[in-house]
């Protein structure tokens, strides 16, 4: 008797370790940094909507979910967004207020990928680089 009630515990034990690690190591992840990590690619935001009108799937390949500096010109300004070039969206946690509205802007954000029915590339987690 002493044996099997050994063999649950320890069955307890390892299911208990188990879900603990499993919960911690593979569900909850921390989210990303992107103003912490170094770009994977500098490039005008005419330059990445050219790519992408021309090879969807090949720039998806190379771009999605990687770190991204794009510099273009701020063409419409909301709460959190901002549209470079009427081709390139730009994201931001909070609210964002350039210091030059009308001129160029450097950005850095996460591609997110290519919205065909707006035409326009996507980008989230993005941060202003002065």
């Amino acid at each position: 008797m002493n044996k099997k009630r050994l063999s649950i515990f320890g069955i307890i034990l390892l299911f208990g370790f188990g879900s603990f690690y499993i919960y911690n190591k593979v569900l909850y992840k921390e989210g990303r940094n992107v103003g912490q990590e170094t770009s994977a690619f500098v490039l005008p935001a005419s330059g990445l909507i050219s790519q992408y009108k021309s090879d969807i799937a090949g720039s998806d390949k190379k771009y999605l979910n990687k770190t991204i500096e794009i510099e273009g010109k701020i063409t419409e300004i909301s709460d959190s967004a901002i549209t470079l070039d009427s081709t390139v969206f730009c994201g931001f946690d909070k609210k964002v207020n350039p210091k030059n509205q009308n001129g160029k802007v450097r950005i850095k954000g996460r591609c997110i990928g290519f919205d065909e029915m707006f035409n326009e590339v996507k980008f989230d987690q993005c941060i202003i680089l002065e």
